[in-house]
């Protein structure tokens, strides 16, 4: 293959829902910004809540910041690019955005799915160790399980980052998604892939897979917990807790298991588009609701802090 062909593709095409009529298009990204702007509003209000309140100051509590923290970046990488895409009909990307995009996407996921476990674990210490939750969930603890979620979610996507980089691109450059996913760019290029489907396949198996099950057996540890709760009131609570915990994990898991864990190459695009938006945009919406936002204490945070904003605003 000669260097001009390596060099012939220069930027992408991101098609995204070019299918849809242009007014629908234009519809449809206001109520991304929309979900967008709530996303990152929902998580930036209880990542500042947690460092202002001293009550929300707890591991639990750290760890959802954490989430939050991660949240807000995961769907920028994606959401941004799409509301640009139906609302200007802007669908080109250079090269090397491209590949940045992707990078951020799995790593942020990755390490996202990570933490789930570690969060899990911590509930399962709460709930399943009241008496030594304090022990066991030190400062230094947290802190030492919060990191190496984002150390190996950084490490895992600098490695396929550098195969990404070792492909060539001749011919289309139309990608048939939003976004810089794995699947449409390994089918633009010119290169023989059959080597990396394997690689990106077996990563994504590995950190998926592995992560479900750690945290379903966090789960079914606390399931089994509960009850054994002496009080029918302490039971129904803690179930309608878990319940809404796991709503948000089917998604997650559902949706990546449906386009990463089985080969990529028996996914159509057309189905990757649909399922990569309940990860991008639905999943990221739903889990400042679902983990903090519902919460009695948080909800008195907010308006104790609202108060104090509106007393200095109105005196």
């Amino acid at each position: 293959m000669g260097a001009e062909n390596e060099s012939a593709v220069t930027e992408f095409i991101l098609e995204g829902f070019s299918g849809l009529d242009q007014s629908l298009q234009l519809f449809l990204s206001l109520v991304l910004l929309l979900i967008y702007l709530t996303t990152v509003m929902g998580n930036a209000t209880i990542i500042f809540l947690v460092c202002v309140d001293h009550r929300l100051q707890t591991p639990m509590y750290f760890f959802i910041s954490s989430l939050s923290f991660l949240e807000i970046w995961f769907t920028s990488s994606t959401s941004i690019k799409l509301f640009v895409i139906l609302s200007s009909g802007r669908r080109t990307i250079s090269l090397s955005s491209c590949f940045a995009q992707s990078y951020f996407y799995f790593a942020l996921g990755c390490t996202e799915l990570v933490l789930l476990v570690v969060m899990s674990f911590d509930r399962y210490v709460a709930i399943c160790q009241p008496l030594h939750y304090a022990t066991i969930m030190k400062p230094q603890l947290c802190i030492h399980l919060v990191v190496p979620t984002w150390v190996i979610g950084i490490t895992l996507s600098t490695y396929r980052l550098v195969l990404l980089y070792r492909l060539t691109f001749c011919g289309s450059n139309k990608i048939h998604h939003f976004f810089c996913d794995n699947s449409p760019l390994f089918k633009l290029s010119c290169s023989d892939t059959s080597l990396l489907w394997k690689i990106d396949s077996v990563l994504s198996s590995l950190v998926i897979l592995g992560s479900l099950c750690l945290t379903l057996a966090f789960y079914m540890g606390i399931l089994f917990c509960i009850v054994h709760l002496p009080a029918a009131s302490e039971r129904k609570k803690a179930f309608t807790t878990c319940s809404s915990h796991l709503i948000t994990l089917a998604i997650a898991y559902g949706s990546c298991i449906a386009l990463y864990v089985r080969p990529s190459e028996d996914v159509s695009l057309e189905t990757n588009r649909i399922i990569a938006l309940l990860n991008t945009v639905l999943y990221p919406f739903l889990n400042p609701f679902i983990y903090s936002l519902r919460n009695k204490t948080v909800i008195l945070a907010l308006n104790e802090a609202i108060a104090r904003a509106t007393m200095q605003l109105f005196p």
